[in-house]
């Protein structure tokens, strides 16, 4: 299979977003603007991040005013919305803008997090709900009704109310999941179909990749492998090092505070792995992190989620993305500060080189 590549798309945009002065005015046109950007020049979607709007609103607007090659990748928590309206959901958005475009971002989240929503399930009680959860999404997605007597869930006559909608051709909305976790890797191998990871030194990622393609061999499938990246891209590596300085001479005490206050402890098993590359140590240059060739796992100082970023030359960044792909890695979702330039930026320089 070739190479795949999305952006990715959130409304804190500008050079430094995580701080106000660093954070550019974003409206609905300017988020339509940057998704017909994207479609405009090659990535296949984009995954909208959770970080300030509910993402079904942000992928239909964005949906609306994209063509049939802008595909959304949203996230969705498990448990939060019922499998049934779920169902409904998703079903809605491929008739009303267009079959095979909606794509799923499973997020189990941490314990503390879902808390904040009412939902009350320790570590792995996440994965046997995951699991379950989208067993059913499926069933409903493919047209079935039936009642199912499970752990988490009771349903009665499930799917009668869907039945004026066409079901999807596929069968389910392709699943996207990303979890490091012996509980995480087993949902994923038997059920979702692109297993996700964020960036680490290849050596690392190679023993969890080799472990993601032995547990879905034994549910007799085989997974797409994709990896979550940020890029700082000039035109010379000493170029590309002091834009990543500049991003630590930018982020406030605040904001390092905030990022990093606590989070050692957090139960998510692919923070712990980001964690590990950086220890809370805020550095005095940014290449004091240099974890890999070209490797920074900076960008988690100051802010969530995925925090390692390929720091280089063109040919430097575009090497170390093959060494990916050497591991099996046919997926890439990159980003880059401001999402709108970075987009433009790596379409001409990475991608030509990486879809030769």
């Amino acid at each position: 299979m070739s190479t795949e590549v999305l952006w990715y798309l959130i409304p804190r945009e500008g050079h430094y977003p995580w701080e106000p002065e660093g954070r550019r005015p974003v409206d609905l046109g300017y988020l339509q603007h940057l998704a017909a950007t994207v479609e405009r020049l090659g990535y296949t979607g984009a995954l909208l991040a959770t970080d300030q709007y509910d993402v079904w609103t942000l992928g239909s607007a964005l949906a609306a005013a994209t063509g049939p090659g802008f595909q959304p990748l949203l996230a969705v928590h498990p448990g939060l919305v019922s499998p049934t309206l779920l169902a409904k959901m998703a079903l809605s958005f491929e008739h009303l803008h267009g079959p095979g475009r909606l794509r799923f971002n499973v997020v189990n989240g941490s314990t503390n997090q879902l808390r904040e929503y009412g939902l009350h399930v320790e570590h792995d009680d996440r994965y046997r709900l995951s699991a379950e959860y989208w067993s059913l999404v499926k069933r409903l997605t493919s047209g079935e009704v039936f009642d199912h007597e499970g752990e988490f869930y009771q349903l009665k006559n499930a799917g009668a109310s869907l039945r004026d909608l066409p079901p999807l051709r596929e069968g389910h909305i392709p699943l996207w999941f990303g979890g490091s976790s012996p509980a995480g890797i087993e949902v994923a191998a038997e059920h979702v179909d692109v297993y996700l990871t964020w960036g680490e030194p290849p050596h690392l990622l190679k023993e969890k990749l080799e472990r993601v393609r032995e547990r879905a061999a034994a549910h007799g499938r085989t997974l797409r492998l994709g990896l979550r990246l940020h890029l700082i891209v000039r035109d010379t590596e000493e170029r590309a090092w002091a834009a990543a300085d500049r991003l630590l001479d930018v982020t406030s005490e605040a904001t390092y505070a905030r990022q990093l206050g606590g989070r050692a402890g957090e139960d998510g098993v692919g923070w712990q792995r980001q964690f590990r590359q950086h220890g809370g140590r805020v550095p005095a240059r940014a290449r004091e992190l240099e974890a890999h060739p070209n490797l920074w796992p900076g960008m988690s100082l100051f802010r969530p989620g995925p925090g390692t970023a390929v720091v280089g030359s063109t040919d430097q960044v575009v090497e170390r993305l093959r060494e990916y792909q050497e591991l099996g890695v046919d997926t890439f979702i990159l980003s880059g500060n401001p999402l709108l330039e970075e987009a433009y930026r790596v379409a001409e320089t990475v991608l030509p080189k990486l879809h030769p």
